[in-house]
């Protein structure tokens, strides 16, 4: 799935696409939560969809989750989100 600039992602604003590759398509958002800029990694529809990808990417984002290193991502969330834009 293509996000665009603007769109919603649960409670992250999208900014702008990063970059792309074979797990999905990295955006740019900002956690209106916390006031924070964020990165968001979004699967491919197919990966999504597939239990045992989604089993392994899930099991990839726990062991990241447990590291901790200045040069290692923080993760802060996972889930499913709806896309959705605000009302004008």
């Amino acid at each position: 799935m293509s996000v665009s600039p603007g769109a919603f992602l649960g409670p992250y604003e999208v900014l702008a696409k990063l970059g792309a590759g074979g797990m999905g398509e990295v955006y740019r958002a900002r956690d209106r939560r916390l006031e924070r800029d964020v990165a968001i990694k979004v699967l491919p529809e197919a990966m999504a969809k597939d239990a045992h990808a989604l089993a392994r990417f899930q099991r990839e984002v726990k062991v990241v989750a447990a590291l901790s290193h200045p040069n290692i991502l923080v993760i802060f969330d996972i889930g499913t989100q709806h896309l959705h834009f605000p009302r004008s």
